[in-house]
Formats: C-alpha cells, structure tokens, sequence
C-alpha cells in the first residue's frame, strides 16, 4: 500500500534558504545544502527546492547549486525555477535531480510540459499553481513570478490542460496561506481534486504536525508539503531544520496526534 509523502519544501534566493510570509517578507534562515544534509539523516520522503528569484529576474537555473543539492540529497529531489526549456530540464535532470518543477514556462508554454515529459516520463513533471483567493469571491486567481504576474487563467480549466498533455503531479501552492502557519486552504484542494485525477501535493499552511495529519486523514494518499515547521521551531520561530521522526510519521499518518 502506499503512503502519503509527507514534504520539506525549501525557497532558495541569492544560493541562500530563506522562508516568506504569503509570498514576501523573505526571511534568510540558512545554507540549503545545510539544510539538505540534515534531512538526509531523517530520512525525508522527498524534497523540493525552489529558487524564487530565477524566473522574476529572467536568469538561467543555477546549475552549479543544483549540482551540488542533487549531490548531498539521499532522497529524490525536485527543484524548480527558471526553466524555460527543454534542454534546461535534461541538463538538471542529467546533474542527478528526479522532478523538475513548472510554473510560468508552463503557462507561457504548455507545449513544454509534452517536450518534457516524452524524453523523461510524465512522472518527473510537476506543474505547480501558485493561487491566490479572489476577494469577496469564492474564485482564485493563477499567479505567476512569485505572485506577481497574474494570468487571467481559470485554474480548474488549466489544472484539466495540463493533465490533458502530461504532468505527473500538480503542486497547490497557496499564496494566503504561505508561511501563515494557520491550516491548509481545503477549499482551492476541494476544487481542483474534483476535477482531475493527476495526483496533488498541497503547499502552504502547515503550522503544526496535527495539520498535516488531518489533510492526509481527509484525501487519502496525497503529498504533503510544509516549508516553516520543517525551518522553524517554536513560538518564537527559532531556526531549526526538523521532520518527524518514524513513530511520528506513523501517528501523521494514522491520524493518532493529539
């Protein structure tokens, strides 16, 4: 039987980790390959590594970090930003990384999710949504460059594009609750999870074990992803890189946390 895939998202900016607030207020909190080093030896499920900056400041995937990231991880890596092209993702992928992730190139060119995936397999292209709620309204927007740039795009009709061509996972970042540490959106997870059955990792909102729990307790086999209770540590947010250890894994996922 299959396990849900409980996971450690980490924002690079500048070759440093950081960690924002609904999109913003990047908070430098260390080295990433630090923190990849750390990781292994709790044995993660799997990783996701953003570079935040590359897109919105139009430059080419730093491919030497990404050589070094794939290097140090003992567990399978996905990294995502600045891929604009083809021969970008089988460069990455080349340097040891299993995912690569898609965002705005995926908008601007959906096409580019087939070029991709007919030379690695579908499983190894993640689209990812960066959503934000509309206000008074219950709609989300599609955003773009660190939610930035908004696309005009109804989600659920570009969430069924995608699978139509060939991603293997879609990624539901949501912007409100990015850093927040409030509790997942179950409302935009709802939505898209009823109009596709391409498998979704959710991101943004975790501010406790318990609410990773009740997300797999609620959808089943699911990916779970969390950036600041995997970098921070108690009320006052003190930097430290941490994951659930095998009993606690079990009690996640069992739903058994008090």
């Amino acid at each position: 039987m299959l396990n849900p895939r409980i996971i450690p998202c980490l924002l690079v900016r500048n070759k440093g980790l950081v960690k924002t607030v609904k999109f913003q207020e990047a908070k430098y909190v260390g080295d990433p390959l630090n923190a990849v080093r750390i990781f292994n030896e709790k044995s993660v499920d799997e990783l996701v590594v953003l570079d935040i900056d590359a897109t919105v400041e139009n430059i080419e995937p730093d491919y030497k970090m990404i050589e070094h990231l794939a290097a140090e991880c003992s567990m399978p890596l996905c990294y995502g930003g600045g891929i604009k092209t083809a021969d970008q993702a089988l460069r990455i992928f080349s340097l040891g990384v299993e995912k690569i992730a898609l965002s705005s190139a995926a908008v601007e060119n959906p096409n580019l999710i087939h070029e991709i995936s007919k030379s690695v397999g579908i499983q190894s292209v993640i689209i990812v949504l960066d959503v934000k709620k509309k206000k008074l309204r219950n709609e989300y927007a599609l955003f773009t460059h660190n939610g930035k740039k908004k696309t005009g795009l109804n989600i659920l009709d570009f969430a069924r594009k995608v699978e139509r061509i060939g991603c293997g996972e879609i990624i539901i970042n949501s912007i409100d609750q990015d850093g927040v540490m409030k509790g997942y959106d179950t409302n935009i997870i709802n939505k898209i999870r009823n109009e596709i059955s391409t498998p979704i990792t959710v991101l943004g909102g975790a501010g406790s074990l318990n609410d990773i729990g009740q997300i797999i307790n609620k959808y089943g086999i699911i990916g779970v992803a969390a950036g600041s209770i995997f970098v921070f540590k108690g009320k006052y947010k003190a930097v430290l890189i941490n994951y659930p250890n095998p009993d606690e894994k079990q009690s996640i996922i069992n739903n058994n946390l008090i």
